[in-house]
């Protein structure tokens, strides 16, 4: 199986051709919009932090942000920074560069002399790489270039029952046909991480999807926390989930069956192909942050309750079996799931639908997400601002 891509020098070919405006902080994000908004093919990322943190925040906006510029649905990136944030936008281009071919160029507010320059600087550089990205055709990319992020949000009890386990006929599919899937959100394993370590292709990954689960409740009891006060979400009470486990074993269900050969840090990259799970926070945005910044091309989302849910860099394709949401919402939902709810179609047939509406993704189609130019961002930080 094959789609219509960007092939790209290293790794996975892009399903989109992105100049990608990027900030080094927060002071840079403005600027870094107003860019994006000069240059048709560029867009942008709002970063809301950068500056005021501890080494380890820091290390995590590091692998995040150079992990959207090394994404495969990027061509190129202009990166803004301010001039006194902890990483100069210097030793971030330096960075990217060690890590990619891509074309990659940077300004400093401070160093330009202001707003204005910065931005009439930066739009030129954009403009000139836009022509070039323009340039490039698309070509015949295997299917094994695709890594399929898998998400939920706003889940109800349709999630569990429906949409996730049509998602997760998807990814077997798509494993089975040489492409990638990446399961997130670990907190939602909690409860039904037995369930999931089965999946394990080796002993080592069976614990080591255990002991995520196992850390993540201690990194919160350390500061004196219970995941439990947070999840289930008063969204997901009110469409019928009523504790975490019952929460979790829905939220298992769109990774699929297929054995578990990887299992990832936030924002890390993949080394190997087939099933891959990733620790991330259950907050959606935070998720898809980690799972792009780790080269997710494309993303599927379900949800029972509705989102409206985007990401500049890579296509979020949404998908709900609750009828009502589908009708209510349908400026946001891409997909309508709920025949399998209604007993008109099993989960196996929409899992089929999926995989004919994710190649359409992959070969230029816009989700509604997309088409809307949203780009939601979150990065997940161990501790205060200093």
């Amino acid at each position: 199986m094959e789609f219509w891509g960007y092939k790209r020098k290293e790794g996975r070919a892009g399903i989109r051709n992105h100049v990608l405006i990027l900030p080094t902080c927060a002071c840079g994000s403005e600027s870094a919009r107003i860019v994006a908004s000069q240059v048709r093919g560029a867009v942008n990322i709002v970063f809301n932090t950068g500056c005021s943190d501890v080494a380890a925040n820091t290390a995590m906006s590091q692998k995040v942000l150079t992990g959207f510029a090394c994404n495969p649905n990027v061509y190129g990136v202009v990166i803004i920074g301010l001039g006194c944030e902890t990483v100069p936008h210097n030793i971030l281009r330096e960075k990217i560069q060690s890590m990619t071919s891509k074309p990659v160029v940077s300004f400093g507010i401070q160093e330009e002399g202001g707003t204005l320059k910065t931005i009439e600087k930066a739009v030129r550089a954009a403009r000139e790489m836009a022509a070039e990205a323009a340039m490039q055709q698309k070509e015949l990319c295997d299917i094994s270039n695709l890594l399929l992020g898998i998400e939920c949000g706003g889940s109800d009890a349709t999630s569990g029952i429906a949409s996730n386990p049509a998602v997760g006929e998807l990814s077997d599919r798509l494993v089975d046909l040489g492409a990638s899937t990446m399961m997130s959100e670990s907190i939602e394993w909690i409860g039904a991480e037995h369930i999931v370590a089965k999946r394990a292709a080796t002993p080592k990954i069976h614990n080591q999807i255990i002991q995520v689960c196992k850390a993540y409740e201690e990194h919160l009891k350390a500061a004196g926390q219970d995941c439990r006060a947070g999840q289930p979400t008063p969204g997901n009470k009110a469409g019928g989930l009523s504790t975490l486990d019952e929460k979790s074993l829905g939220c298992i269900r769109k990774g699929g069956t297929r054995p578990i050969v990887e299992v990832l840090a936030q924002g890390e990259r993949p080394v190997k192909h087939g099933a891959i799970v990733m620790d991330t926070a259950g907050y959606d945005i935070s998720s898809v942050t980690s799972m792009v910044a780790g080269g997710c091309n494309a993303v599927i989302f379900t949800t029972g309750r509705g989102t409206p849910t985007g990401n500049a860099i890579v296509p979020v394709l949404k998908v709900t079996a609750n009828a009502r949401t589908y009708e209510r919402m349908e400026d946001n939902m891409d997909v309508d799931l709920s025949g399998i709810i209604k007993g008109t179609k099993t989960f196996q047939e929409c899992g089929g639908e999926l995989l004919d509406v994710i190649l359409q993704v992959c070969n230029g189609k816009l989700t509604k997400a997309e088409a809307y130019g949203f780009s939601d961002i979150a990065v997940d930080h161990v501790c205060r601002f200093v």
